[in-house]
């Protein structure tokens, strides 16, 4: 079973917490018991999670060796750069080492649901979107992108994971994908 869940902002991508106040969790969405996520995406950040009940599935799905490309879309501070664009599609070095070249471009801004809470919004700086495709998986890894080449993230979408794509699912809905 392979399930497509849009990832609301402020929830954990596991289905418990230990923290005081607790934080919100996958439980609360009416997912099948069986399933658990393959991969993560920041507590922070929203938009698609996979979730399986196959081992082999997930491994596939978040294996680096089987570049699977992951899309985002990110609003980021400040006005896009050409030579900041073309140092994302490069690779950049972050304190745990170089990532590999992404491809990365400026978007218009996308038609979205509405963030809670939402971003903050500063007359005096600009912010731009810009649609981010990497192969890797590490922790933070779009934002610490980001961060490198002076255009920190205010928001952050994930929108594909290979072949899945996000859809029309609203934030906290799921489907099956059918093979």
């Amino acid at each position: 079973m392979l399930i497509a869940f849009n990832k609301p902002y402020g929830v954990l991508c596991q289905f418990t917490d230990r923290s005081t106040p607790p934080r919100r969790t996958l439980a609360e969405f009416g997912l099948p018991a069986e399933v658990y996520p393959a991969g993560r995406l920041d507590f922070d950040s929203e938009g698609l999670l996979l979730l399986t009940d196959d081992g082999a599935l997930a491994h596939r799905l978040t294996d680096p060796r089987h570049k699977q490309p992951k899309i985002y879309w990110v609003q980021v501070e400040g006005d896009p750069a050409d030579a900041q664009l073309q140092a994302l599609r490069v690779g950049v070095i972050l304190n745990d080492g170089p990532t590999l070249p992404a491809q990365a471009k400026r978007i218009d801004a996308p038609t979205l649901w509405p963030r809670d809470p939402p971003v903050r919004f500063r007359k005096t700086v600009p912010d731009a979107w810009i649609e981010l495709t990497i192969q890797e998986g590490r922790n933070r890894q779009v934002r610490r992108m980001t961060a490198a080449v002076g255009l920190p993230t205010l928001r952050l979408v994930r929108v594909a994971i290979g072949t899945h794509r996000l859809e029309a699912l609203a934030p906290g809905q799921w489907q099956p994908i059918t093979a």
